[in-house]
């Protein structure tokens, strides 16, 4: 397996972003793509979770170990693939997953795009008191501005939620909110998500 990849961001789309590392190109998706900025002058380091199944191998990216072991966590729940895990941990809010599977809240987890109540339950089944050990004492705060056009920021963060799994239907609920903010594309996905969660 391979642990982490160091290199430059390269590319970042609204599903995944390419780091470079010794003249190759590495696809990772992450939960938030738009959390990591493209930049070839700074090396980053991504740990890695290698994925492979008979009709597919992909890379998944996290910023930190326990993010990785959290997405390692999820995906041993039945009804959960990459795709909701990504979407699950998009959030970054770890600490209100656990309480959530601690405290039983089916309710919170159905919120999450692709988990219904049937998923909740084999979460809160399969996951609860595993989960503490792993939860970082905070995940990288990257709620900051980024030098791109609001519209631009805004309809990087709607592909982005689109490619989550979260429906249009849903999206435009939220999206008179978003548009009185002046955010980066990361800040719109953040609080997207959060109103998304309530």
């Amino acid at each position: 397996m391979i642990e982490f990849i160091r290199g430059y961001v390269d590319y970042v789309c609204p599903e995944y972003i390419v780091i470079e590392n010794n003249g190759i190109g590495y696809q990772i998706f992450t939960p938030n793509p738009f959390s990591f900025r493209v930049d070839r002058q700074n090396p980053i380091t991504v740990y890695t979770y290698q994925y492979v199944r008979e009709d597919v191998m992909a890379l998944y990216g996290f910023h930190t170990r326990e993010e990785r072991a959290l997405f390692a966590k999820l995906l041993q729940v039945s009804g959960i693939g990459p795709k909701g895990g990504l979407a699950i941990l998009a959030a970054g809010a770890p600490q209100q997953l656990v309480e959530a599977i601690e405290t039983e809240n089916e309710k919170f987890l159905c919120k999450f795009p692709g988990v219904g109540k049937k998923t909740a339950r084999q979460m809160i089944l399969d996951l609860k008191g595993k989960l503490h050990h792993i939860i970082p004492n905070a995940l990288p705060d990257l709620f900051t501005e980024e030098v791109v056009p609001r519209l631009q920021a805004l309809e990087e963060a709607i592909e982005a939620l689109k490619a989550l799994g979260y429906a249009e239907k849903e999206i435009q609920k939220i999206l008179p909110l978003l548009q009185k903010e002046q955010l980066s594309t990361e800040g719109y996905i953040k609080l997207a998500l959060q109103k998304l969660l309530k």
